[in-house]
């Protein structure tokens, strides 16, 4: 069982604060970019050549990032459990984004997985199921970040 209801846990996020980076509960958009710059940082040099899948994409603020930057793969495709998201996503990018229960569903065969956050409100045991499931849909691997919490944190 999760540590929260995701959908009471972002939509209140949302209702709060609306697709922006608060709204998906990063503190700002700076901290935000920073963990984008560091998951870039560890890709491939010859990521235009790539095929990347976004989990947990949120409101694609990593495609709209990555954009910005020059660092555009060959394809993205973005999943999120979370529909109004997915919706703004879509909008936003351009992209391919779909709706996707990372933990329950069949995920998109990909060069690289890319996962910002996503992964901070479960419990470790679906993190790892989330982590496994990533990896095994890459040929090359999974780049991801996530919060180190407590057992007794409700939250993180």
């Amino acid at each position: 069982m999760p540590k929260v209801d995701n959908e009471a846990f972002y939509l209140s996020a949302l209702s709060t604060h609306g697709a922006t980076a608060e709204g998906v509960h990063w503190s700002s958009i700076e901290t935000q970019e920073v963990r984008f710059r560091v998951l870039c940082a560890m890709l491939p040099d010859n990521f235009a050549e790539l095929d990347v899948v976004d989990a947990g994409c949120g409101f694609g603020d990593l495609a709209c990032y990555m954009a910005r930057e020059g660092r555009q793969p060959r394809r993205y495709v973005g999943l999120d459990v979370m529909e109004p998201m997915v919706a703004t996503a879509r909008e936003r990018t351009g992209q391919e984004i779909g709706i996707c229960d990372i933990l329950a569903d069949p995920l998109p065969p990909a060069d690289v997985y890319l996962c910002s956050g996503a992964m901070n409100t479960m419990t470790r045991e679906e993190s790892r199921a989330f982590i496994e499931k990533c990896v095994s849909a890459s040929r090359l691997g999974f780049v991801f970040n996530l919060l180190k919490g407590w057992n007794t944190s409700p939250i993180y």
